[in-house]
């Protein structure tokens, strides 16, 4: 099938069944069994067999593992962090430091946690949100600029500060190309990830002017959702912030350890492993010095978190099934030698930012995107000869631009619930900003494409 337009049929299958059906497991078991049906001559039983085959595959690289363990681990420190009262101690510690005297610091209170807390974008979110409702209310403030700050934060900042699930996942696209400095090649998707970096500092201009366009220029501040009765288990504010400096810390001393120096040469999923197992410990150590939850209550939590994360884990099994069948198959070979003669160098960069954003609005996750777009966008880089870094990049960058933009997508509607603001009005109110950020990340693709 190389060299065959035939090849292109299982990324096309995959990508269809992800609008149709909204679900990217789906859609990624979809590709993994057609293309191992192919690679066997349309043998269906074969096809199967070799397609579970490839599923346990992954599994017998020692990559792979660390980087499964860290998504399930980072579930399961949220969810410690959480029950345990930490983010609400965390928050109430803010509350108590007394930095919102304005609107502006009220605005710049959720956007710089936002970019602070970047190890998970629902734990961002959520803090963030819970710490400044009210105050957005007392400065007549807007929920639909709150979900807004939330959302052009949380989201774009894991793909630019990659110590978190999303780097351990591009990682793990990338490891499959037997690449001298996969992390290398990692760090230098952010110079080239326009979108996320134009998405930051437009969120920070807001917050900074108080200035506001569009359809969030006409929306009404709101009480939004009444406070609870009950009381909030609260924990001291260390419990948080402690475990996710130790994270970062643990990360980078070990990127430097292994690469000898050179953190871009560092063991990425080695790192991440044992920086996220640390930091897990540590969590559960304070969690239990402080008595905040029982040794049966601490276990029954971290297996939730766990059970949290199960479903991310399993599209990230399939993509890296997928991403190694779609080699196997010659896909990104047939595309790179069709761009390479068909398209314009100078537009590969755009047109596989604006493909990676509808098929990401389309289906409402970005890391499907990636899974199907990655694979295919190296060996383009590669046969064309653009760096490896920009393409990744783009495919990157459109995956959270359709991501943002997405009704549908879980940062979407997670960003409306953690600010109290309707979704459709969140999502009428961030869409003309998501597509400014994207009409900018094209000319400055067109514009390093002409310079290259």
């Amino acid at each position: 099938m190389q060299d065959s337009p035939l090849s292109l049929l299982p990324p096309f299958v995959a990508i269809a069944i992800a609008i149709w059906r909204k679900n990217a497991m789906l859609a990624l078991l979809s590709g993994v069994i057609l293309c191992h049906i192919m690679i066997t001559q349309w043998q269906p039983l074969s096809g199967v067999m070799n397609s579970v085959g490839g599923i346990a595959e992954v599994f017998s690289s020692t990559g792979n593992v660390y980087i499964i363990v860290f998504s399930l681990f980072i579930g399961a420190m949220v969810k410690l962090l959480s029950d345990s009262g930490a983010v609400n101690g965390f928050i109430n510690h803010l509350a108590d430091l007394k930095l919102v005297k304005g609107k502006r610091s009220a605005s710049l209170l959720p956007t710089v946690i936002g970019t602070s807390i970047f190890t998970d974008t629902n734990l961002s979110m959520f803090t963030s949100g819970m710490a400044s409702q009210q105050v957005f209310d007392r400065y007549k403030l807007s929920r639909a600029r709150l979900a807004y700050l939330l959302d052009s934060t949380c989201a774009p900042i894991s793909i630019l500060f990659l110590i978190n699930g999303w780097g351990a996942y591009v990682l793990g696209l990338l490891d499959g190309f037997s690449f001298d400095d996969p992390v290398g090649i990692l760090i230098g998707t952010v110079g080239y990830n326009f979108y996320a970096i134009v998405a930051v500092a437009l969120a920070y201009y807001t917050a900074y002017s108080g200035k506001v366009y569009g359809p969030l220029a006409n929306a009404e501040p709101q009480s939004g959702i009444s406070e609870s009765e009950t009381e909030i288990k609260s924990g001291p504010a260390r419990v948080m912030w402690l475990p996710l400096i130790s994270l970062l810390a643990i990360t980078l001393s070990l990127l430097y350890i292994t690469g000898e120096g050179d953190m871009r040469r560092g063991s990425g999923a080695f790192s991440v492993f044992w920086a996220i197992t640390a930091s897990c410990a540590m969590v559960i150590g304070l969690v239990l010095y402080y008595k905040l939850l029982s040794v049966k209550e601490v276990a029954s939590t971290f297996v939730k978190g766990l059970g949290y994360m199960a479903p991310a884990v399993i599209i990230l099994v399939l993509s890296f099934a997928f991403g190694d069948a779609i080699k196997l198959l010659g896909t990104g070979g047939y595309v790179s030698e069709l761009m390479n003669v068909e398209v314009p160098l100078v537009l590969i960069a755009p047109i596989l930012f604006i493909v990676a954003g509808i098929m990401a609005f389309a289906t409402g996750t970005s890391w499907g995107t990636f899974a199907i777009l990655v694979p295919i966008a190296v060996p383009i880089a590669l046969e064309t000869g653009l760096p490896v870094p920009f393409l990744v990049a783009a495919v990157l960058g459109g995956g959270v631009f359709g991501d943002h933009a997405s009704p549908i997508s879980d940062t979407t509607v997670v960003a409306s619930i953690a600010s109290g603001c309707d979704h459709y009005e969140h999502v009428k109110t961030q869409l003309p900003y998501a597509l400014f950020a994207a009409v900018i990340t094209l000319i400055g693709y067109v514009l390093v494409g002409l310079a290259l």
